[in-house]
Order: C-alpha cells, then sequence, then structure tokens
C-alpha cells in the first residue's frame, strides 16, 4: 500500500467516523424517501471559526446497504447523478473470467457504497465524501449466457424485447453482455464509482456504451415530490408503491418459480429494461400549455389529473366534457398507459435526465434514460408499450434510440458473496 493510499483511506475513514448521530439521521431520512439536508454539520473551533473536523451532513452520510434481500439501486430514492453503462466480454473471455470480475465488481461497490476507498488503486476522486447514497446495481443481457456457456439457465423473460414500429434503435448503444446502474447524490462520488468499475474489469469485459444522467437534487424543493423530466411535465405519479400488498409481486421474481429449477437463481431479483429516450423539446415547446396537457392528461402545474383532485387522485377515465368528449383525451399517454388500461400491468419506473449537447440539426440531444424494474418484462414493460405504440399522443415528440433487457440477480446476502454466484457457481 502506498503512502498516499493510506493517507487518503485514513482521511476517509476519520470522516466518517465523525458522522455520529448526523450519519444515523441520514440513514432514517434516506430509508423513508425523506428530503435531505445539504448545511454541513460543522462548529466554531476554540477561536470562532468554522471548525476543521465538522461531521457530513445528512446528504454525504447516507449509506445503502449493498448486502440484502435485493440490489441496491431498484427501490432506493432516486439519487440526483447518474450512470448506465454496458460491457462485453473480451474475446476468449466466459464462465471463469465473468465469475472473477463479478467477485472483483462485488467486493469494489461494497466497499464504495460504505464510502470506503476502492483499493489500494483509489485514485482520490471521492477523496473527503461520505457515501452519498451510492448504489452500484449489476445485471446479465441476453448474450452474456451465450458467452459463458449457460443458455439452459437463461429464463425466458430475458427474451429479447419485440420491434416496436416508433423505435430508431442503434444496436451500438444498445443490449450488452453485462449491465451497470451507479447512481449517487454527488457528481465525483458516481464518477469515481464509474471510474474504478471500468478499470477493473481489465481484460475481462469492453465498455460497449455509457450513458450519463441526472436527476433534481434531494432538498432543491421545498417538500420532497415527484421529479420532473425534461419537458417540465411531473413523471412517474403511477409509481407502484412497495407499501402496497402486491409490490413484490409485481417487483421482484418470486423464491418459487416461475420457470424451471434451472431459473432459481434469480429468486429475488428483477428485469430492468432500459430505454433511451430523446425528447424532441423544440417542438414540444412549441405546444401551447393546455395541449400539452392533453398530450399527457395531467395539469403540468402539479401532475393533478385533468379531471381533478391532486396528483395522487385517480383520473377518472369516463368523464366527459360539455362537448362530449373524454376530458382525458383517448390517446391521452396518461390513459393509454395506466395499469387498468393494461390488464393490471406494473412496472416501477426509476428513470435518469440526460443532456448530451447540441445536436448536428441544432436542437438539444436530451430526454430520458428509462429504466423500468419488474419481474416479468412480458407482463409489465411489453404490453404498455405496444399500447402506447398503437397511439400515444406523446409519440411524435419522442424517439426511442436505445434500448436493453437485463437479469438482475437478488443482492449477495452476506461477505465473501458476489453478484450473480448462485448462476455462475450453481
Amino acid at each position: 500500500m502506498t503512502d498516499s493510499t493510506v493517507d487518503i483511506e485514513i482521511s476517509r475513514r476519520r470522516l466518517l467516523g465523525t458522522v455520529g448521530a448526523a450519519g444515523a439521521a441520514g440513514l432514517a431520512l434516506g430509508a423513508t424517501g425523506g428530503a435531505l439536508g445539504h448545511a454541513a454539520l460543522t462548529g466554531p473551533d476554540d477561536a470562532g471559526s468554522p471548525g476543521a473536523a465538522g461531521g457530513l451532513a445528512a446528504l454525504g452520510s447516507t449509506e445503502v446497504a449493498f448486502h440484502g434481500t435485493h440490489q441496491a439501486g431498484i427501490t432506493t430514492p432516486m439519487q440526483s447523478k447518474g450512470h448506465l453503462l454496458a460491457l462485453d466480454l473480451a474475446p476468449g473471455a466466459g464462465r471463469a473470467e465473468a465469475a472473477a470480475l463479478l467477485r472483483r465488481w462485488s467486493e469494489t461497490a461494497r466497499r464504495l457504497m460504505a464510502g470506503e476507498p476502492a483499493g489500494s488503486g483509489d485514485t482520490g476522486i471521492a477523496l473527503d465524501a461520505g457515501p452519498c447514497s451510492l448504489t452500484i446495481t449489476f445485471g446479465f443481457g441476453h448474450s452474456f449466457f451465450d458467452r459463458t456457456q449457460l443458455a439452459a439457465r437463461r429464463p425466458a423473460a430475458l427474451d429479447p424485447l419485440p420491434d416496436f414500429s416508433s423505435d430508431q434503435l442503434d444496436p451500438r448503444r444498445s443490449n450488452g453482455d453485462l449491465w451497470i446502474q451507479i447512481g449517487a447524490n454527488d457528481g465525483l462520488v458516481a464518477f469515481h464509482a464509474l471510474r474504478t468499475l471500468q478499470k477493473e474489469a481489465g481484460d475481462a469485459a469492453r465498455v460497449r456504451w455509457q450513458m450519463n444522467g441526472f436527476n433534481r437534487s434531494p432538498g432543491a424543493t421545498a417538500a420532497p415530490m415527484t421529479a420532473r423530466n425534461l419537458m417540465g411535465q411531473v413523471d412517474g405519479t403511477g409509481n407502484p408503491k412497495p407499501t402496497e400488498p402486491d409490490f413484490d409481486q409485481r417487483i421482484f421474481v418470486p423464491d418459487a418459480g416461475p420457470g424451471p429449477a434451472e431459473h432459481a437463481w434469480m429468486a429475488g431479483g428483477s428485469y430492468a429494461v432500459v430505454r433511451r429516450i430523446r425528447m424532441l423539446l423544440d417542438s414540444w415547446e412549441q405546444l401551447p400549455l393546455d395541449k400539452q396537457e392533453k398530450v399527457i392528461g395531467r395539469r403540468k402545474a402539479d401532475g393533478s389529473p385533468l379531471t381533478g383532485g391532486t396528483e395522487t387522485t385517480e383520473p377518472d377515465l369516463d368523464e366527459l366534457g360539455p362537448d362530449g368528449k373524454p376530458v382525458i383525451p383517448a390517446n391521452a399517454h396518461a390513459r393509454i398507459s395506466a395499469p387498468e388500461q393494461n390488464g393490471g400491468a406494473a412496472m416501477l419506473r426509476r428513470p435518469f435526465s440526460y443532456h448530451d449537447g447540441i445536436g448536428a440539426d441544432g436542437s438539444p440531444d436530451a430526454g430520458l434514460l428509462f429504466v423500468c424494474w419488474q419481474a416479468d418484462p412480458l407482463r409489465g414493460f411489453v404490453p404498455v408499450q405496444r399500447k402506447l405504440d398503437r397511439g400515444d399522443a406523446l409519440s411524435p415528440f419522442i424517439r426511442h434510440e436505445a434500448s436493453g433487457l437485463y437479469a438482475v440477480p437478488a443482492a449477495p446476502r452476506s461477505a465473501g458473496e458476489y453478484v450473480g454466484q448462485r448462476l455462475l457457481e450453481g
């Protein structure tokens, strides 16, 4: 271990060790999804100047556990910074190399999520920072099972998504053997994790694509609220809630089935559908407010349905206006995507917004890194997207440019276990 590494480790551990009650408060806030404070918990020293050894604010001290029943980053409150990336195993790499890589990655994820240095090669990017709600989530694409000679253990739920008429997918930014989602409430902490995992891939895997996203920072609004997307719309109102009795049934694969016994390694896991959706903001912003609201079916100001109430009020899809037409138009996005219009299909949406500069045509390359979670994508994402594909009023204002589907196994239950071990060593 080098002197610089020791300095990094001591500095971060000393900082984390001063969290005390502030850290406990941050953990409680993180667990309930509450707003996190921004003020540094420092006090004056004997001379009256700011203390140099103050503790972390709740925003920095909040830690998400690596071990558990489900991987972090699924039900974790959305973070302000995110990175999505997919990798392909290198030529010649197979099951043994994949297992060694997942073992390395899992130990690194555990350390980073705890606010510790990555190891002897830590770059110091996140020096002085706490965990900042860092989550690192790993998944496997359809092609991973062929590369590792595990095709017999590939679940049917991982079959490729069907083609949709509105798709304009770039294969270079789609799919991949391995998938990683990184989220944190600090940009340097998120990048530190990204850089570390990319380096640790070594000769075993190569990055296929990477996308960077963001959300509103915790504490930016007077009270916690549903996020807004780059169209200015409240986005995610209809998400299933962990308090609902059928939440786990909808989002996580059950311990017993469905499917053959060789697929039992996915028990407690979930399936992530990832879509890069470009928003045609120049066209959207030319629409008057009332027309934007009719496209969505909700008020822009507060996310309430056009039929009245608050954001959480159920839309009255049968209510007619003075003209005899539905108040929420037949092709409104909120109507078409409603679970009751799709046989109860539900998915947990957990996206990031993105902005990658200005395109050659002068329009912003911006939109949504859509990530949704479900126990079975053929019952969650697919039926809803099929219906949207046939007549969503929002379709002229968006473009699906990349896509991926990944099996995300349960979290390691204890120290020493790594993500995917039950698949790779079962």
